[in-house]
């Protein structure tokens, strides 16, 4: 049997979908249980005599992967090969800007681009939403404002995914499935509603899919979360946000990680203003779990 390289377009438990280099779309089983493919892996895979299903035998290298730690401590990789990552945050569920945060961190230490999508702009929003998402406009993030209920500003989306491989990541109910449909102006993804006993959104999609854009580009529509932290080691943790890594240049120390150290000129820069407070806690609250799961690994 021939092998031929392949895209893994979605991910079903141990079963996974191909785009071959003909432009098929073929299922396929893993060969044994070290290869662990995700959306965005370019695989190698044959097809199986008398069978309509191909063999993954093993995945090439990544460029890059989105990650998680799992209920064990072990790493789980979400996604790879990604360009770009949009961030989707809405009035309901209310925003937990800290998973932003986690997000854009991950997004920094993967080399892929990153941006926030506030949906549901039809419903009304906290007072400090404005504040938030300046604030990461200040910082060199691009922000966009939609509706995927009325199509409002759903073309400047569209723009941002044009090119290459994007993930829309969030928490559960923000709305990114309808979304994905708007762009696909179809219904091929499921949808689903906020729950009303917990306001929290139900997951929407069990398994990752990629997803051809008609204006170009390809994205990925992730599982919603309710918490999301970026497997990485403290010491990444500053890499992953640019205005602190900036500002850290210019500390006292080398080694100095922002907290009571001497002469940090990160905390000079948050007591003049010119760092977000919000962002600074942020920082620290990822800061102190990182090096907690750390020393449970050990």
């Amino acid at each position: 049997m021939t092998a031929e390289t392949a895209l893994v377009v979605a991910t079903y438990s141990r079963r996974m979908r191909l785009l071959l280099p003909d432009g098929r779309r073929v299922d396929a089983r893993i060969k044994g249980k070290r290869i662990q493919p995700v959306c965005g892996d370019r695989v190698e895979a044959e097809p199986i005599a008398d069978e309509p299903d191909w063999l993954i035998t093993s995945v090439r290298e990544r460029r890059n992967q989105l990650t998680r730690p799992n209920l064990r401590g072990k790493v789980e990789v979400l996604a790879a090969n990604i360009d770009r990552l949009l961030v989707m945050a809405a009035p309901a569920p209310a925003p937990d800007w800290s998973i932003v945060d986690r997000y854009l961190c991950a997004a920094e230490l993967i080399d892929a681009s990153a941006a926030i999508v506030f949906n549901k702009i039809d419903l009304p929003a906290n007072e400090c939403v404005d504040d938030v998402l300046e604030d990461y406009t200040r910082i060199g993030y691009l922000t966009v404002r939609c509706s995927a209920k009325t199509g409002r500003n759903i073309d400047a989306v569209a723009e941002l995914l044009r090119d290459g491989i994007s993930i829309i990541v969030g928490q559960s109910g923000v709305g990114k499935s309808s979304l994905i449909n708007g762009l696909l102006q179809d219904d091929r993804q499921r949808v689903a509603a906020i729950s009303d006993k917990r306001g929290e959104g139900r997951h929407t999609t069990v398994n990752s899919a990629m997803l051809e854009l008609p204006d170009g580009g390809a994205v990925i529509d992730s599982p919603g979360v309710r918490d999301y932290a970026p497997a990485l080691q403290p010491r990444e943790v500053v890499v992953g946000y640019r205005e602190i890594a900036t500002a850290g240049l210019d500390c006292r120390f080398a080694n100095c990680r922002h907290l009571r150290e001497p002469g940090c000129a990160v905390k000079g820069a948050v007591e003049k203003g010119a760092i977000s407070t919000r962002r600074y806690d942020s920082y620290r609250h990822l800061l102190a779990l990182t090096s907690k799961l750390t020393d449970a690994q050990y």
